[in-house]
């Protein structure tokens, strides 16, 4: 499969440019099964590699251009300088694998220009992260074509400067580092401060579970308000209680934080999501490290409702998902990913997975919305080079 995705975007790439590509490489979206917006709070997640992910063909270029071509989006080759890059000029989809050249050359490495062709399989805008997934696929590629050696999370940080500077979306560092590190069969247990990981084997066939992605078509984007507004809540939170980031806040301690909040209303609810989210992920970690996979479904349901009802990120699909899913038998169900649309979650027994698929989406029928893309979530590996 590998060799065969490998084969039709190099000939493609060979089509654009006229030569052979020197490489071709693979990075994956994710999954986040729990820790959601803890990232940017110094906090744990813990998610995992999908199977779908963004290709590219690299060649490397010596004098000072970037070419870049996507397969899945309506435009020619586009040709750029590299001493022309500067944060936030570029509002088109250029700017992602542009973005990770420019953070490379600020952080010092001798990137000279390069000849890429992307094709992605992974869903934009379904909280999937398929812009993490096109930022790492180049980063790696670059990485190796260039001969920097850097390893995974130095690439992760570089891609999320990338994203955060030259994008100008201000997202955490959760994304690029699942793309980056995460291992087939396991969820990376990250925490987002000292970026320390623990893989974590998540192997839900061999105990009969599935674990299913309901991409609602609800279309979000990191780099509009909404997101930016929940993070800001959360730095004026930590400032008022006086720490550096709310991961500070021991969940043992967090009525008390709630209640130095006073009238704060909004902050206070940031902040109770945040401190519960992360010790949900601890639970999440126990659970899974003493073999009581069953048991994180409760865990999981406890995560939307925090997100619905605190971090307000929810909406009528995502929860429409949730609902349907645990009336028809599912073992636990969340909203993942930014908010706002985009994916939700299902665990599930083998054998009531296509009773649920065919639950939710008669709901979403019923209720006029556009019907939902279902498919299995099976932890994959990180980004690496194709054969």
């Amino acid at each position: 499969m590998s060799e065969a995705v490998a084969q039709t975007v190099a000939s493609r790439f060979s089509e654009l440019y006229g030569a052979e590509p020197h490489g071709v490489w693979a990075a994956p979206g994710r999954v986040n099964l729990i820790g959601e917006h803890t990232d940017y709070n110094d906090g744990f997640v813990m998610p995992f590699a999908l199977p779908h992910t963004a290709v590219a063909a690299v060649a490397r270029r010596d004098d000072g251009i970037l070419r870049l071509h996507s397969e899945d989006v309506d435009s020619g080759v586009a040709e750029l300088r590299l001493d022309d890059l500067s944060p936030e000029s570029d509002k088109t989809w250029t700017a992602y694998p542009a973005g990770v050249v420019w953070a490379l050359r600020e952080a010092g490495h001798a990137i000279t220009g390069a000849d890429i062709h992307l094709s992605s399989t992974v869903p934009s805008g379904a909280g999937l992260s398929s812009s993490a997934a096109l930022e790492v696929v180049v980063a790696l590629a670059l990485n190796d074509l260039f001969s920097l050696g850097l390893r995974g999370w130095q690439l992760a940080r570089l891609c999320q400067r990338a994203e955060n500077v030259y994008v100008g979306a201000p997202v955490g560092i959760m994304d690029q580092t699942a793309s980056a590190c995460c291992e087939s069969g396991h969820a990376l247990f990250l925490d987002t401060r000292d970026l320390s990981q623990k893989q974590i084997p998540f192997d839900l066939a061999a105990e009969g579970m599935r674990l299913l992605v309901v991409d609602t078509q609800v279309k979000h984007s990191h780099s509009e308000g909404e997101y930016g507004k929940r993070r800001a809540g959360c730095e004026k939170g930590a400032a008022l209680l006086g720490v550096d980031a709310l991961r500070d806040i021991p969940y043992a301690d967090l009525d008390a934080a709630l209640a130095r909040l006073g009238d704060e209303e909004e902050v206070r609810r940031l902040v109770r999501h945040i401190v519960t989210e992360n010790a949900r992920v601890e639970r999440v970690v126990s659970l899974l490290e003493s073999g009581e996979t069953r048991a994180i479904g409760p865990v999981l349901i406890e995560g939307h409702a925090s997100l619905r009802d605190d971090f307000r990120i929810s909406c009528p699909e995502l929860d429409l998902v949730v609902d349907t899913a645990l009336a028809s038998g599912a073992l636990g169900a969340r909203m993942t990913g930014g908010g706002f649309g985009g994916s939700a979650i299902v665990l599930a027994e083998e054998q009531d997975v296509d009773a649920i698929t065919k639950s939710v989406t008669e709901a979403f029928a019923s209720a006029g919305f556009t019907t939902p893309r279902v498919f299995e979530a099976v932890p994959s590996p990180g980004a690496h080079r194709l054969p």
